[in-house]
C-alpha cells in the first residue's frame, strides 16, 4: 500500500498549495450547507476538484467519497475519502487551522491515511500495520492514564440542539480534566493526538471524511478509537487516546 500512501501525500500537498492560495481571500464566494454556520466556499470545490482529477488520472477504476462532490462507485476494491478542506470555518475567517484529509479503503476498512497542514507545512501519514508519522519520522500518541491530568481535544456540530446537548457534556466533562481545547478541525484533532500534543479527543456526529484518514493515523500511533454511541441528540461518536483514558471518558460521556 506504499504507493497508495505516497499517491495520497502528493495529492494533499498540491491541494495544499491550491487553498493556500485563497487563504484570507476578501473575495471567496460562500454558501452555507446543513445550517447558516456550516459553510462551504469556492476552495473546497476546487480543492476537492483537484483531488477528484489526480486521484481518477492515476486510479481510474477506484471509488471516491468526498465531502463536497459525493460519493462515485469504484470496481478496483479501493474507495478513497476525502475532506478537501476540513476547518472550512477557520479557513474563511483567517484562521490557520485546516487541513486536507486524504484516505483510501478496501474491505476491511483503512488502508491508508493522510492529513496535511498546509499553514505548518506538516504531513501525518499511515498504511494499515505500519507506524504513524509526521514529515516521515515516526510519531506515537500520549501514554498518560490519569484523566485529571489530560488535555481533551474535542469539536462541535453545526446544528443548535447538537450543540445546546454537546454543551452539556462539555460542563460534565471539563472539571474532570486538565483542560479542553476546541480547534474546530477534526483532522488535526486527531493527527495531533496521535502526535501526542493531545493526550486524548472525544466528538459526536463525525461523518466518514472527518475521521477516515486521522483515525487510522492515530491507531498506527498505539491508540484506541473506539466508536461510542449518541449523548442527547448529537450522532454517534468516537473517542480515541490511551485505552485507559478512552474508557474514563467513555464513563463521563455516557
Amino acid at each position: 500500500m506504499s504507493e497508495l500512501r505516497l499517491l495520497a501525500e502528493g495529492i494533499a500537498r498540491e491541494a495544499g498549495a491550491l487553498l493556500r492560495q485563497s487563504f484570507r481571500d476578501p473575495d471567496l464566494r460562500v454558501s452555507a450547507k446543513s445550517t447558516p454556520t456550516d459553510l462551504v466556499s469556492e476552495a473546497d470545490h476546487a480543492a476537492e476538484h483537484l483531488i477528484r482529477t489526480r486521484l481518477s488520472e492515476a486510479r481510474p477504476d477506484d471509488g471516491v467519497l468526498g465531502e463536497e462532490g459525493g460519493d462515485v462507485e469504484g470496481t478496483s476494491g479501493i474507495r478513497w475519502v476525502v475532506d478537501p478542506l476540513d476547518g472550512t470555518v477557520n479557513f474563511l475567517f483567517g484562521v490557520p487551522q485546516w487541513a486536507v484529509s486524504i484516505a483510501a479503503e478496501d474491505a476491511d476498512g483503512t488502508v491508508v491515511g493522510v492529513v496535511y497542514d498546509p499553514e505548518r507545512d506538516e504531513l501525518f501519514s499511515a498504511v494499515r500495520g505500519g507506524p504513524a508519522t509526521l514529515d516521515g519520522r515516526e510519531i506515537t500518541g500520549s501514554t498518560k492514564q490519569d484523566l485529571p491530568t489530560a488535555l481533551v481535544g474535542t469539536g462541535f456540530g453545526y446544528d443548535s440542539e447538537v450543540r445546546r446537548s454537546q454543551a452539556v457534556v462539555v460542563a460534565k466533562l471539563l472539571p474532570e480534566v486538565r483542560d479542553i481545547r476546541r480547534f474546530g478541525a477534526a483532522a488535526i484533532d486527531l493527527a495531533w493526538t496521535a502526535a501526542g500534543r493531545l493526550d486524548a479527543y472525544y466528538e459526536h456526529g463525525l461523518n466518514p471524511w472527518d475521521l477516515a484518514a486521522g483515525g487510522l493515523i492515530c491507531e498506527c500511533a498505539g491508540l484506541e478509537v473506539r466508536h461510542v454511541p449518541p449523548v442527547g441528540v448529537s450522532n454517534p461518536g468516537v473517542i480515541v487516546g490511551p485505552p485507559t483514558l478512552v474508557d474514563a471518558l467513555a464513563g463521563h460521556l455516557a
